[in-house]
């Protein structure tokens, strides 16, 4: 038997830190470099090892998101300081300044890092056999066969999603003393690889659970997961920065092979409304479906279920989740990064004005529908949306939520509880329970400390350094009210990278490109979203162009700070709108508590923050400059 010490070395090195499947039963082993392929896959214990290093390079949403991938940050719903750059966000800030090229570093690396995981599947999939005697029985060991190949379109899909094509080889392992000539192999055009991971999980599909029997295997690969990348990618496939793109109809791969099909197709929207449809069938046949908590009369309380649907597990009850990671590396640390710097939080993580401007009013109409070109904003005046002035009232509704004030304010008898407090400012007045969730601003409750927000100069939850919230917000999405970093109180939740709220959008927006007007199964999956966020539903009679809007609108506000903004900003070709110009925000300055825009000390005030730059070419990423100058086959993206 070969010897493949570097290999299983190098695979196995870090298993102890592995922590992606939630197979917490297997993950948790020792690794030992001097193996053979035939002690690894002679071992129930060491073959799980290796499927475990396999899962390995799933991005965690938690810190992947925000600091290695770095989504969140370079998209358009948070933002952070440029004086944060030396300490490890150096790639993710130089993006949103446009300083993006070939010889960009990324901490990921996918280009180099997830084909290095895909040859670790392979080497299973070659590998792994029948021992009834050690308990690897044919029934587990096709199971984890199937794992594997999940994992493996899987990575292929994360990497077309940045790249576009890449060099594709699907079920072939090189030799390692394989000549230069061969390794050199050039991009496939993008289509014959989204066809392929179509393919390849629809098959998977059909030899995995739905749901794991053992709460312990939660997070490893099911037929929903499968279900649901590929409808994932399948969707990507059909939006405009993949379809029929003019800005790549001249890219070719070495060969002269166009590797972007020119010519718009509708026919792929209308694949991946049936790719969602299917899933959207198993998926519930299995269980899985919105996260709901309700009110004492049996009317759904929109702010618990929008909170809990991040925090809690799936055992619990959260049968939202499709695609989760069990663990996530600094879960802690993560969570203090969201959070004022009165109670411990590193507090320079900002919610944009923009997204503040983006969540809805509790009658569901849009508050702001534009900017003028000093930056102020366009009121729709159907929305009933006031930006000045300062509450005189508590403001209650029916919720059990406990974010908005204290007890003391709630009518617990009619199950009122306040979502704000007398002298908030009305831009957060009267706003949708979404909002409220996923957003700290000024004199919110901030019920730990017992106390209000102090974000204005002179309080105790900012300064006048770059450890404070610069454009006057703090993020609250996915962080429990009862996290409180100065007493090192921190609580577990999971990692979500799809839930079931995407797979009704994503059906949504296909069905609705593939239509020429928006049909009864467009407004009920939008309006399921809209129900469980305490809005009315959408009204009646909207064109194809105005469904797109409303979906695109509901996205944005649905899966803000997930990481997910990013991409869907990237597949609509809408980066020039959303991701360049200028930021804005309160007056981080300001130490008055004041909205008049003569007085420079006043903190209620839009003002401008910082700029950011995109370009054309930034929709995908560059080939790393250091894989063209060892493949000369590669082809750099368009721009760059």
């Amino acid at each position: 038997m070969k010897i493949y010490k570097s290999t299983v070395a190098g695979v196995l090195v870090s298993l102890s830190m592995v922590l992606t499947t939630g197979c917490n039963d297997f993950l948790d082993k020792s690794p030992d470099d001097q193996l053979t392929m035939e002690m690894v896959f002679s071992d129930k214990v060491r073959t799980e090892d290796w499927l475990a290093s396999v899962y390995s390079s799933i991005p965690s949403p938690m810190w992947g998101y925000f600091k290695e991938q770095g989504y969140n940050i370079m998209g358009d719903d948070i933002t952070i300081p440029q004086e944060w750059s030396p300490f490890g966000w150096a790639n993710v800030y130089a993006y949103t300044t446009g300083n993006w090229s070939p010889i960009s570093t990324w901490d990921p690396y996918y280009w180099v890092e997830l084909p290095k995981r895909i040859r670790t599947g392979l080497v299973f999939l070659e590998n792994v056999r029948v021992i009834p005697a050690v308990d690897l029985t044919e029934t587990y060991v096709n199971q984890m066969k199937n794992e594997v190949r999940f994992m493996i379109a899987y990575y292929y899909s994360l990497m077309i999603e940045i790249y576009g094509p890449i060099p594709f080889t699907p079920g072939v392992i090189y030799p390692v003393d394989s000549p230069a000539s061969e390794l050199m192999t050039p991009q496939v055009p993008y289509d014959q690889i989204v066809d392929w991971i179509d393919a390849e999980l629809l098959d998977v599909s059909k030899n995995l659970p739905a749901v794991y029997p053992s709460n312990n295997d939660w997070g490893r690969a099911t037929s929903i997961m499968a279900l649901a990348i590929r409808a994932k990618t399948l969707l990507y496939a059909a939006s405009p920065l993949f379809n029929g793109n003019p800005d790549f109809k001249d890219w070719k791969n070495s060969d002269g092979v166009n590797l972007f099909d020119p010519e718009v197709k509708v026919e792929k929207w209308q694949k991946a409304a049936n790719a969602h449809r299917e899933l959207i069938e198993a998926a519930e046949a299995a269980g899985y479906r919105l996260y709901y908590e309700y009110n004492a009369d049996g009317t759904i309380d929109p702010f618990m279920s929008y909170y809990n649907m991040s925090l809690k597990r799936f055992s619990d009850g959260n049968r939202e989740i499709i695609f989760g990671r069990p663990q996530n590396v600094d879960l802690n640390f993560w969570q203090a990064h969201h959070l004022p710097k009165g109670i411990g939080g590193n507090a320079a993580m900002g919610v944009t004005q923009e997204l503040v401007d983006a969540f809805y009013m509790a009658n569901g109409k849009m508050p702001i529908t534009g900017y003028n070109e000093d930056g102020s904003p366009i009121i729709n005046p159907e929305s009933g949306y006031v930006e000045k002035g300062f509450s005189s009232g508590a403001e209650l509704r029916h919720t059990l939520w406990p974010g908005g004030g204290p007890s003391s304010l709630a009518n617990a008898s009619t199950g009122m509880y306040p979502v704000t407090m007398e002298g908030t400012y009305n831009m957060y007045c009267n706003r949708e329970p979404r909002f409220y969730v996923s957003v700290i601003f000024n004199e919110a409750w901030l019920g730990v400390d017992n106390r209000r927000v102090e974000y204005v100069q002179g309080g105790r939850d900012t300064d006048l350094t770059f450890d404070s919230p610069q454009n006057g917000y703090n993020v609250r999405k996915r962080i429990s009210l009862d996290v409180f970093p100065r007493d090192g109180r921190h609580n577990y939740q999971p990692g979500i990278l799809y839930r079931m709220a995407d797979a009704y959008l994503g059906y949504a927006e296909a069905l609705n490109e593939s239509l020429d007007r928006p049909n009864d199964e467009v407004y009920k999956y939008v309006n399921l979203i809209r129900e469980r966020a305490g809005i009315p539903n959408l009204e009646e009679g909207l064109t194809q162009e105005q469904m797109r809007i409303a979906i695109q609108q509901e996205r944005r506000v649905e899966f803000n700070c997930e990481g997910i903004r990013f991409h869907d900003v990237r597949r609509w070709k809408l980066g020039e709108k959303y991701f360049g110009g200028r930021l804005y925000g309160m007056n981080h300055r300001g130490s008055v508590k004041s909205d008049d825009e003569n007085n420079p000390n006043a903190f209620y005030k839009r003002t401008y923050y910082k700029s950011r730059t995109f370009n054309k070419r930034m929709y995908l990423w560059p080939v790393p400059q250091t894989q063209i100058d060892i493949n000369s086959k590669l082809v750099q993206a368009p721009g760059y």
